[in-house]
């Protein structure tokens, strides 16, 4: 779905997180990042994989690497899933869709035979520098922390 491929330089995005600060790629220069998008807080899928990269955020820190979630969701909804699941990163609430865009993971999808424009589950890892190292769009929900840190 998205055009954006490994030796990228990633989007220079900047959004609200859940309690209103803004966030932005230079924020993390010289940091490894990993950005997931997702479609809605609180469903079953959205909470597997926001929870086993929570569940796995010291061994993230280890390797060097922060997280963002990004998904569609207003400020107060991003802020009840990261309270209920005491997530440790930032949650963005991209409900202009800009992160998203510029990202390329928001396009058609079919779901139960209905097609739909909607937020494709894609991660993306980026280095020190701000390039794309590599984007994940076979999630594996329950995994998602061993997909990308036993790579």
């Amino acid at each position: 779905m998205t055009t954006l491929n490994a030796g990228d330089k990633a989007p220079d995005f900047k959004a609200l997180d859940e309690q209103g600060n803004t966030i932005q790629l230079s924020d993390y220069a010289g940091k490894k990042l990993v950005v997931f998008f997702y479609p809605k807080a609180s469903t079953p899928g959205c909470t597997a994989e926001a929870c086993d990269l929570n569940d796995n955020f010291e061994r993230f820190q280890a390797q060097g690497y922060e997280i963002i979630g990004v998904s569609a969701d207003s400020a107060k909804r991003q802020s009840n899933f990261k309270t209920k699941y005491g997530f440790k990163y930032p949650l963005l609430a991209d409900e202009d869709k800009a992160v998203i865009e510029a990202f390329g993971v928001w396009g058609p999808k079919k779901f139960m035979g209905r097609e739909y424009d909607g937020i494709h589950r894609t991660t993306f890892i980026i280095d020190e520098n701000g390039v794309i190292e590599e984007v994940i769009t076979k999630v594996k929900t329950k995994a998602h922390a061993a997909q990308i840190l036993d790579a």
